[in-house]
C-alpha cells in the first residue's frame, strides 16, 4: 500500500475533506445550528420542527452523502416471508446475514403451533397488566424455563427487551449509587443508568482490571454499586472473562448484572450463555438479563435471579407493573423455543461451526473482523461509514443481505458490516458469501470515493451550509 494512503485508497487529506469525517461534530458546522427566527404571522411558530434538532441535521448529512454516491437506503427492507438463512426481498431471493434467528427456530412448526394454541386458549392479548388481571399460566411456564437454564431461583418476563434494561436498572439504583459498565454497553443499559440518576462510570471494553480500578475509586462514596457487562457483545462478537468480573464484583460488594441478549442459544455447549461457556456457577451472577427476540424467536425481555429480587421487580418495576402483560402467543412461542434449545444442543454446535468457518475464511483473506470469537456475530470493519454503505449495497446487488452499522451507532472509524450467522446457514452458503465479500472489497479498493466531491455536494444541498 502506498505511503499516505488509507484502506481502499483513501488518502488522509481526502478523508479530512469529507467535512472532517462527515459525521463528526464538524458536520454540525456545515448546517445552520441556530433555529431560524419565526416570521411575523407564521402559523407554525412555536410548533415542533424536527429539522431544528441537531441529530436530525446529522441524518441529513448522511442522506445527502448517500444520495450523491448512489447508495440506496439499506434499512427497512421489506422481507416477504420468514427470514432465515435465505430471505426474499422485492421478489428476489438473497442469502441473509441480517437475522438474530441464531438457532433457526423462526418458522419452526413446533414453535408456530405453540403460539397458535395459545391464541385459541387465551386470545391475542391478556388485556391488562399482570398484577391487575393479566396473569396467565403461559407466563409462569416461560419464566420457570428461563430460570432453569440460567440456574436461577426465579424469573420475570417483560414485554420489551430494551425496556427491560431501562426499567430494571432505572429502578434498582438511585442518585446515591454508582453504575459501572463496559464502554461498549448497549444503549438500553446506558439509558437505564441515566434514568436511575446514579453516577455512571464506563470502563475500557472487556477490561476487568479497569472495572476494578473504577470501583476502587468510587465504591466508598456510594450506597449500592452495579457492575454491568454483556455476555456476547453484539457489535463486535467478543466476550468477557466472566470469572474476572465475578471476582471484581465480589471484591467491591457490587451487584453483577450480565446482559445475555446475544448469548442465549449461542455460547456454551448447551447454548445456555456465558456461564455455560466459562464453566461458572450461574448463581455467582446477581442479575441475569436476556431477550426473547434472538434465539427464542419471540419478543420481550426477562430478568432471572434470586426469588426476592424477582418478587421485588414484579411489584415495583414500572415497566412491568404499569405495562400490559406479555401477549399469550409471544410467551408460548418463547417457552417452546426454550424447550427445543434444551432438547437439541446440536443446533448450537452447528451455529458455532458455521460462524467459526466464516471467521476463519475472513481472517485468512486479511479482512478486519476485530475481536470476534466466531460465535454468531462477525463484524467486517471498514473504517468508514461511506465504505460500509457502498459495500452493503454492492453485496445486496449480488444477492447477499447484510446491514451496515454506521456512525453514530459506532464511532466513525469503526463503521462496519455486521454478519449474523445461524444454524440454518450451510457451509456452501458461508463459502459463497465470503468469496463474494472478498471480491467486492477488491472492487471498492479499485474505485475509491471522491470525498472532496461529497463534501462539496453536501455544502451545496443542505440549507445553511457554509
Amino acid at each position: 500500500m502506498a505511503a499516505g494512503r488509507n484502506l481502499f485508497g483513501l488518502s488522509t487529506q481526502a478523508k479530512a475533506l469529507l467535512v472532517e469525517k462527515l459525521s463528526s461534530a464538524a458536520a454540525n458546522r456545515l448546517i445552520q445550528t441556530r433555529a431560524p427566527e419565526p416570521r411575523a404571522g407564521d402559523a407554525d411558530a412555536g410548533r415542533l420542527d424536527v429539522s431544528q434538532l441537531e441529530s436530525y441535521r446529522e441524518i441529513r448529512v448522511v442522506e445527502e452523502a448517500a444520495e450523491f454516491l448512489g447508495i440506496a437506503d439499506p434499512f427497512f427492507r421489506v422481507h416477504e416471508g420468514i427470514a432465515g438463512a435465505e430471505t426474499v426481498i422485492d421478489g428476489r431471493r438473497c442469502l441473509n446475514f441480517a437475522s438474530y434467528n441464531y438457532i433457526g427456530l423462526n418458522g419452526d412448526p413446533r414453535v408456530a403451533e405453540a403460539a397458535k394454541q395459545a391464541i385459541d386458549r387465551y386470545g391475542t392479548s391478556v388485556s391488562a397488566s399482570r398484577p391487575v388481571s393479566g396473569e396467565r399460566p403461559i407466563h409462569r411456564r416461560l419464566e420457570e424455563s428461563l430460570a432453569r437454564i440460567h440456574g436461577a431461583e426465579d424469573c420475570v418476563a417483560l414485554v420489551g427487551g430494551h425496556s427491560t434494561n431501562v426499567t430494571v436498572i432505572g429502578h434498582l439504583l438511585g442518585r446515591n449509587d454508582v453504575i459501572v459498565h463496559d464502554t461498549l454497553a448497549h444503549n438500553s443499559i446506558v439509558q437505564g443508568a441515566m434514568l436511575s440518576g446514579a453516577r455512571r462510570v464506563p470502563f475500557r471494553h472487556l477490561d476487568a482490571d479497569a472495572a476494578d480500578k473504577v470501583l476502587t475509586e468510587t465504591r466508598s462514596r456510594h450506597g449500592h454499586a452495579l457492575l454491568v457487562i454483556e455476555g456476547h457483545y453484539s457489535m463486535d462478537g467478543d466476550v468477557p472473562d466472566l470469572a474476572a468480573f465475578v471476582a471484581v464484583a465480589r471484591r467491591h460488594r457490587a451487584w453483577l448484572m450480565v446482559d445475555e441478549a446475544h448469548s442465549l442459544g449461542v455460547l456454551g455447549p448447551r447454548g445456555f450463555g456465558i456461564a455455560d461457556r466459562a464453566g461458572i456457577d450461574p448463581s455467582e451472577i446477581d442479575i441475569w438479563m436476556g431477550t426473547l427476540s434472538k434465539s427464542l424467536v419471540s419478543c420481550g425481555g426477562y430478568i432471572a435471579g434470586r426469588k426476592d429480587l424477582i418478587d421485588y421487580l414484579k411489584r415495583m418495576a414500572p415497566g412491568f407493573v404499569f405495562s400490559v402483560g406479555m401477549a399469550p402467543p409471544v410467551a408460548a412461542a418463547a417457552a417452546r423455543a426454550v424447550e427445543i434449545l434444551e432438547q437439541e444442543p446440536e443446533r448450537v454446535h452447528r451455529l458455532n461451526a458455521r460462524a467459526s468457518l466464516f471467521l476463519t475464511l475472513c481472517r485468512d483473506a486479511g479482512i478486519n473482523v476485530g475481536g470476534s470469537i466466531g460465535a454468531a456475530i462477525i463484524p467486517v470493519i471498514t473504517g468508514s461509514s461511506i465504505t460500509a454503505g457502498r459495500l452493503s449495497q454492492s453485496l445486496y446487488r449480488r444477492g447477499i443481505n447484510v446491514q451496515p452499522i454506521l456512525y453514530p451507532a459506532v464511532p466513525e472509524g469503526s463503521a462496519r458490516l455486521r454478519f449474523f450467522l445461524t444454524a440454518d446457514h450451510t457451509e456452501e452458503q458461508v463459502r459463497e458469501a465470503v468469496a463474494i465479500l472478498i471480491d467486492e472489497l477488491k472492487n471498492l479498493a479499485a474505485e475509491p470515493t471522491d470525498l472532496a466531491a461529497v463534501a462539496r455536494h453536501i455544502k451545496a444541498r443542505l440549507p445553511g451550509a457554509s
